[in-house]
């Protein structure tokens, strides 16, 4: 039998308000799990993908984990070569970073067959390509704490600068998934190109204002600074029922509620479980209200990133 792992690797919350393409998050559901079987001969072959109602593309240099893997085996100058077998556990085209999912399981998962030649973020860049190859645009607010876990603060891409952030051990997110379609590509190409200078100061002292409250464990301070001035009020526009459901989440005690990366999938911040799952209940009945059905995910801060499942696991 060949030598095989098997990967997960978590959802991820992109943006975080005020923090658009530099602060994420990781949840400890949904997620994608991958096999990976290493071979002598070169090449990689997508052998099964399934939850993806087949929409998902086999070809290896048009699917996210397969490309990311290419990346890694250039990089390393090898000619070996990987089965993968993808099972898709979460939403495509959620806003939960489902493409940053996939990359990151393979890199994660192709290092570690290989004997672990890279640390874990030196492995990011090849995530980023992966990423780039789903929606336009190699931005790191999903791989980066789907690799890394945490939260996590793209403070550059040029050069690439990534900051681990410490969070409260509190801290819970209600993940609301409306079962509706926003293709990222979509949703980034509505954004204004230009942003007032008063817009700027605004948002600027947001961030500020949550990567103090998540150091501090400031609750009170990160609920006042999850405020997108910038993004969400263009984005909201084509998320049915978005202000009530924002509404619904802070009547119900969330510190405060937003868009997950590019959509529809919404989320908001509370202290403790209890709190969190009444406010994500609250959520799923404001968007009933619109006739739209959803997924409800209710998960503290994902602080490991992706995870061995088995090793030398048969598919």
């Amino acid at each position: 039998m060949s030598q095989s792992i098997k990967v997960f690797a978590p959802a991820t919350v992109a943006n975080v308000t005020c923090g658009f393409d530099i602060l994420g998050f990781a949840v400890h559901q949904p997620g994608d799990e991958l096999l990976l079987e290493i071979r002598d001969q070169p090449g990689l072959e997508i052998k099964d993908i399934q939850g993806d109602q087949g929409l998902l593309p086999r070809d290896p240099q048009k699917n996210t984990v397969s490309v990311a893997i290419a990346h890694l085996l250039d990089h390393l100058k090898l000619d070996c070569g990987f089965n993968l077998y993808l099972q898709k556990k979460m939403p495509l085209g959620s806003g939960l970073g489902s493409s940053a999912a996939s990359a990151v399981a393979g890199v994660f998962g192709a290092n570690l067959l290989l004997g672990k030649p890279l640390e874990t973020l030196e492995l990011l860049p090849f995530a980023m390509q992966g990423e780039a190859l789903a929606c336009g645009s190699a931005h790191a607010d999903n791989v980066a704490p789907a690799l890394l876990g945490g939260f996590v603060l793209i403070r550059s891409y040029q050069p690439l600068d990534v900051v681990k952030i410490p969070s409260p051990s509190e801290l819970y997110a209600a993940v609301l998934h409306p079962q509706i379609d926003i293709a990222t590509k979509d949703a980034r190409s509505i954004l204004k190109k230009q942003v007032p200078m008063k817009s700027a100061i605004q948002q600027w002292g947001n961030v500020a204002g949550l990567v103090t409250g998540l150091i501090t464990e400031n609750y009170p301070l990160i609920g006042r600074s999850m405020e997108d001035v910038v993004v969400e009020p263009v984005r909201s526009m084509l998320i049915p029922g978005f202000q009530e459901v924002k509404r619904a989440a802070l009547d119900a005690g969330a510190l405060g509620c937003g868009i997950s990366g590019s959509g529809p999938s919404m989320f908001a911040l509370s202290v403790g479980q209890e709190v969190a799952q009444s406010v994500g209940e609250a959520m799923t009945s404001a968007l009933q209200k619109v006739d739209i059905g959803s997924d409800l995910f209710v998960s503290a801060v994902n602080q490991n990133g992706p995870l061995i499942l088995s090793q030398d696991a048969a598919p």
